[in-house]
């Protein structure tokens, strides 16, 4: 934590906020995109996509989950999603799960949760449409299989959204699935015939 603290003391002397840059981000924030992603400490948004910052908002939990439209009970997830569209104006949303994620891994593995039940009543919004692939029917999926599904699952939840439904019939709203590999840092993007690629640059 001290390495920590101390950067952050530094940080103003550190950065050159007399810039125009920084001048402008005091005056509002007119991001590109959403990005939905794990809250995992090493999926770190801007570093992926080398953003500056004002480019992207970002919307993070455990397993990159969008809760449904309508789910009773305030929403971290949906005012984020609304406000991004309605507000910021937002032209794309990512969805981006990883490698190595706790929170698939332990739907993968069936963990006993009763430990965490913060955490077993989120992964519930994402456990019934794994289902397929989870609930020991077809022969041991990957992890990965798994991610990108629930990679799939949000984006097909995002749609539920009628500020994002509305957005996407006319044209000004694109979704993007990407899973990210933590130990090669490879992209794979979801591709029109729901198959993740690495695109080359």
């Amino acid at each position: 934590m001290k390495a920590l603290l101390d950067r952050a003391r530094s940080f103003k002397r550190r950065v050159d906020f007399e810039s125009g840059e920084y001048r402008k981000l005091a005056e509002g924030q007119y991001p590109e995109a959403l990005f939905i992603t794990c809250s995992d400490s090493r999926v770190i948004p801007a570093l992926i996509t080398g953003a500056r910052p004002g480019e992207i908002f970002e919307l993070r939990n455990a397993g990159n989950i969008v809760p449904p439209y309508g789910q009773p009970g305030a929403s971290g997830e949906a005012a984020t999603i609304e406000y991004a569209l309605e507000v910021l104006g937002v032209q794309d949303i990512v969805v981006c799960g990883h490698s190595h994620c706790g929170a698939m891994g332990a739907l993968k593995s069936g963990d006993d949760l009763s430990a965490l039940p913060g955490v077993d009543a989120w992964l519930d919004l994402a456990r019934p449409r794994l289902a397929s692939l989870i609930d020991g029917s077809l022969a041991d999926p990957s992890l990965s299989d798994v991610v990108q599904l629930n990679i799939v699952n949000q984006l097909a939840a995002l749609r539920s959204y009628p500020a994002a439904k509305q957005r996407i019939d006319a044209g000004r709203l694109h979704l993007h699935g990407w899973y990210y590999e933590v130990d090669t840092g490879q992209v794979h993007e979801l591709d029109e015939d729901g198959l993740f690629r690495v695109h080359a640059v």
